[in-house]
């Protein structure tokens, strides 16, 4: 069995691996700020559907472009490329590289901020095709003052990577609250005005950086930024140029769906009820898939370090389990209850119906999506911690291709659920082609985790049943109350089905969940 090739690094102490009762305290911490998080992120979006369609559909437009940009600089490729390179030093290797890489990254903000804004109006014609009922010029405004936004948040990724590198996930898994409740407080005191809802996004992204500065410097990781050099910079420059590659494939995709829903085919009001559907879809996927993955990939990116590859494979097949564990009946419940979900979102009495039919279509499609998403997410990240970053990136960008072609075939046959479908589709080519690549270089034993799936995927299913029927005795969806009674009486009798199901399967999932929450 060959080990997968990487740079030569002299070799350097490194700090044993977390024992795994920490690790257990790690997911559970990581799970409950993400928790915080996403629920604020509901609350934030409740509000931001108060303001008139028109408004919301344009400001949802123009959050993309920083987004876009974020994801291609900053959260994604710095966590994915950084901290494998990072864990891999010495204490002063780190720091060193700490301060190279956030002043390289402050530089290339810089220059990009000038060019976001300069260049506002063609990003708009992008997003806003001819004959949209969207304001062009909204959405310009908007886009320019949304641009410094992509500076806060690239180095509140930075905090964020030093302290998860670290292994502080307390104090960097709830940052995202804070951004979330700076950006309520200003939609609950202040004028409803296309500028206070763009000036919020920003003083949400300032809060999230504050908040997690006095961290950084209580561990003594706080950097000083610096245009210096780095022996290692090399390395994090290369694993993230292929990673920047896939995230732009994905963000062609974000354009290619925003241009789709903003054109006369679809009413006024679809673009917010995509993005209702995304925010339900993202607490999901956050919480249950996303949380444990980033837990988990130091420990991923240690063991690569140590060249340790069977407890690399070990601990690649517990992340596989427990995260499929949760999304199959998170995924099972949204399918039964889409419309019930999205219907949180909608205070008043009248019921916006362009709004409601878009989210819980999209929401219901994307939700089947979920399980196959959960193992790319940990699959992915067992290539970056070993560097191989160009193969898993190629996958990924050939999957997004796909996914594009995909939309254009289902969706006119399927209607808002062909998105979902598509997603679903290209999720399991991505996740068979993974694990081919995988058992390839290091070895994987398939059939234990296979054996899993067959027993959590049919339980998911009858929860699913479960809640899709009682949800036929209660009130039709469309608003707030009815939405939320669905929810906790539907989810909560499918989720207890599920619950009591693993219990008589004596899935050990469960009880290494209980014994972790005990424990805190």
């Amino acid at each position: 069995m060959t080990a997968a090739p990487r740079p030569p690094e002299p070799p350097t102490p490194v700090p044993p691996a977390p024992a795994p009762r920490k690790a257990g305290r790690n997911i559970v911490v990581v799970m409950l700020g993400t928790l915080g998080s996403r629920l604020s992120g509901i609350v934030r979006q409740l509000l931001i559907n108060a303001f008139p369609a028109a408004l919301t559909d344009a400001f949802l437009l123009a959050t993309r472009v920083p987004n876009t940009l974020r994801e291609l600089l900053a959260e994604g490729a710095l966590v994915n490329a950084f901290i494998p390179v990072y864990k891999s030093l010495d204490t002063d290797g780190r720091r060193s590289l700490a301060r190279a890489f956030s002043g390289v990254l402050i530089a290339v903000n810089l220059i990009l901020m000038a060019l976001g804004i300069l260049a506002a109006p063609w990003i708009a014609g992008l997003l806003v095709p001819p004959g949209s009922q969207i304001s062009f010029e909204l959405v310009v405004y908007m886009t320019r003052l949304l641009v410094p936004f992509l500076m806060l948040i690239s180095l509140s990724a930075i905090a964020m990577g030093l302290l998860n590198a670290d292994e502080h996930f307390r104090e960097s898994s709830f940052a995202p609250v804070a951004f979330n409740i700076a950006s309520i407080a200003i939609l609950l005191l202040l004028p409803h005005s296309g500028t206070w809802l763009a000036l919020g996004w920003l003083i949400g992204g300032l809060a999230q950086l504050l908040v997690q500065l006095p961290s950084l410097n209580r561990f003594g990781l706080l950097p000083t930024p610096a245009l210096a050099t780095h022996p290692a910079m090399r390395r994090v420059l290369t694993n993230m140029a292929p990673f920047t590659l896939t995230a732009g494939a994905r963000q062609i995709l974000n354009f290619y769906v925003q241009r789709l829903l903003s054109s006369g085919q679809y009413p006024l009001g679809t673009v917010t009820g995509y993005n209702n559907a995304e925010t339900l879809f993202t607490l999901a996927n956050g919480l249950f898939v996303v949380s444990p993955a980033l837990a988990y990939f130091p420990r991923l990116s240690q063991n690569a370090a140590d060249r340790d590859w069977a407890s690399f494979r070990t601990l690649t097949l517990q992340a596989l389990r427990l995260v499929t564990f949760l999304a199959a009946p998170t995924s099972a419940l949204l399918v039964a209850l889409s419309g019930q979900a999205v219907s949180i979102f909608n205070l008043s009495h009248a019921l916006d119906a362009s709004k409601f039919r878009a989210g819980s279509g999209i929401l219901e499609g994307w939700a089947l999506a979920l399980v196959p998403w959960a193992v790319n997410t940990i699959l992915l990240r067992t290539f970056y911690a070993r560097e191989r970053v160009r193969e898993a990136v190629t996958v990924s960008a050939v999957g997004f291709v796909a996914e594009v072609l995909l939309y254009r075939v289902l969706t006119p046959a399927f209607g808002y659920f062909g998105f979902g479908l598509a997603t679903t589709i290209t999720g399991t080519v991505m996740s068979a082609v993974l694990f081919m690549m995988y058992r390839r270089r290091i070895g994987f034993a398939l059939t234990p985790f296979m054996l899993h799936l067959a027993r959590v995927l049919p339980i998911a299913a009858v929860a699913g049943l479960v809640a899709w029927r009682v949800a036929a005795f209660l009130p039709a969806p469309g608003r707030f109350l009815p939405g939320m009674l669905g929810l906790v009486v539907a989810g909560g009798a499918g989720g207890a089905v599920y619950l009591a199901l693993a219990a008589a399967l004596r899935l050990p999932e469960l009880q290494g969940l209980m014994s972790r929450v005990r424990r805190r």
